[in-house]
């Protein structure tokens, strides 16, 4: 368990593994979106030799295949770069017979690999770092890919001609998009939702309470990136990649005008990086991707109020979000009235990968969840109540994290007299702002697209169990769902 280390500012949040993932009936077909990329001729050396002819070579096995191919004695040797999310070339035409030599020039910012589906591998390289994979002698065609999580998905893959092979025999199209969708890790089926409400009732929850401002205007934080199994059910765990152990990372609250030094430092196995919307600031440096063991410091001034996103800016951004990788900075407003619990709700998607296995890249792609959280874990609220007194005035702060859907934050049972959102009011103290509204004024929902986030106040009249929940049902039904229990 990492920590969050304050020298002045909210203190840390305790930590609590990352987000769950699932929900009964609602297994998502994978989808994969690939990139289509443009490629370069390439020349490959002569084809097949003299000695071919005369059956002086021995039969050797074939790359990507069971067969043999008489090999040629010739081997075609080409280099591969990396541009943004794309080898290139991404096609290479080798004469059947010949060994194929690939050099991976790890051209990008992040790490990558090139992995054969004969099993030869670069391994994984830093950036500007390079390998050499010996493919074999080629004889049918080949493809090769990325292994880091999403990066196939994304489009790093390599397709091996076998130039002069014979046409391979047919393949059920449905078979093989589910085999690229899944990857090598596959996916899991969707836990019932009293699989998803028996964990959460046995873990404790994430704390919703909001943070307490910190006296002064400087606040310094040190996140550690951390990748960690997370328990889904009792019998199913997922991997997460997050910050300070916890997904959603630690939350962070101030004023206008506060400046906030975060240093990151990267004790994952891949690139992360982080980007806060609460600041504005070039990308090309404090957002930058940096290796295992890298560090960076991260420094901006809230200059305006809200809710703001933080989150992984290395891509695939979906599936470093998806994972895990996002949090919330609480600006508040000037002039914001206090009031008696101040509670912050961050929705996020989960979507499952194989037992033990981060996210499946084509459910996110196809952006169909399996489970749908409040602060990284189903039913968690429903389990552990957020509480309040009849009369007392209740803000919920709303963030939605995404990484794709949106969010209808409704408490059932309930009215919204204040709702803040994106940088102003629509209704203050039962007041339309616009004034145009004869009479008290109120609202049911606060909609927010994914990153958007603003809060919504409440007073209940009456002892209960208040429901909240996103009113898009079925995301309620797959764990956005949550009870604030108001006792007299």
């Amino acid at each position: 368990m990492s920590d969050l280390t304050p020298t002045s500012g909210p203190r840390a949040l305790p930590s609590q593994e990352g987000s769950p993932v699932a929900r009964a009936g609602m297994a998502v077909v994978g989808v994969v979106v690939v990139v289509a990329l443009a490629v370069t001729g390439l020349l490959v050396r002569p084809a097949l030799a003299a000695a071919q002819a005369a059956g002086a070579l021995a039969a050797e096995p074939v790359a990507g295949s069971g067969a043999a191919a008489t090999p040629t004695g010739h081997t075609t040797e080409v280099t591969v770069t990396v541009h943004g999310m794309a080898f290139t070339p991404s096609s290479i035409d080798v004469p059947v017979g010949n060994r194929l030599r690939v050099t991976l020039d790890n051209t990008g910012d992040q790490r990558h690999d090139l992995v054969l589906a004969n099993g030869a591998t670069t391994g994984v390289l830093a950036p500007g770092a390079r390998a050499t994979v010996d493919a074999g002698v080629i004889g049918a065609d080949l493809e090769g890919w990325c292994s880091l999580p999403g990066h196939r998905q994304m489009g790093m893959v390599i397709h091996v001609h076998a130039v002069g092979a014979a046409a391979p025999a047919p393949t059920s199209s449905g078979a093989a998009m589910a085999g690229m969708g899944a990857g090598s890790s596959g996916s899991s089926a969707a836990p019932t939702m009293a699989e998803l409400q028996q964990e959460a009732a046995a873990l404790p929850a994430y704390p919703a309470e909001l943070p307490p401002l910190e006296p002064g205007t400087e606040h310094s934080y040190t996140f550690h990136v951390t990748e960690q199994p997370d328990p889904v059910t009792g019998a199913l765990t997922r991997e997460t990649w997050t910050y300070n152990g916890t997904a959603p990372g630690p939350i962070l609250h101030g004023r206008i005008g506060d400046t906030f030094h975060v240093t990151l430092v990267n004790d994952g196995t891949m690139g992360h990086s982080i980007d806060f919307h609460a600041g504005e600031l070039a990308p090309d440096g404090p957002m930058r991707t940096i290796d295992p063991g890298q560090s960076l410091e991260y420094t901006f001034t809230a200059s305006r109020a809200g809710i703001w996103l933080y989150h992984c800016s290395t891509m695939p951004m979906s599936d470093h979000i998806a994972n895990g990788m996002f949090g919330a900075v609480v600006i508040e407003p000037a002039g914001l009235e206090p009031v008696a619990h101040q509670y912050v709700v961050v929705q996020s998607e989960e979507y499952l990968g194989a037992d033990g296995q981060p996210a499946d890249p084509a459910k996110v792609a196809a952006m169909v969840p399996d489970v749908v959280t409040f602060n990284g874990r189903a039913f968690q609220y429903d389990a552990h109540p957020l509480t309040a007194r009849v009369g007392q005035r209740v803000r919920f702060w709303v963030l939605d994290a995404g990484p794709n859907l949106s969010l209808s934050f409704h408490v059932v049972g309930a009215q919204f007299d204040s709702v803040w959102s994106e940088g102003s009011y629509s209704v203050r103290d039962g007041v339309a702002a616009s004034g145009a509204a004869s009479g008290a004024a109120g609202a049911q929902v606060l909609p927010l697209l994914a990153a958007q986030g603003g809060f919504v106040e409440l007073v209940p009249e009456e002892a209960g169990h208040y429901a909240f929940v996103d009113h898009a049902m079925s995301l309620a039904e797959k764990g956005a769902h949550g009870v604030l229990e108001v006792t007299s």
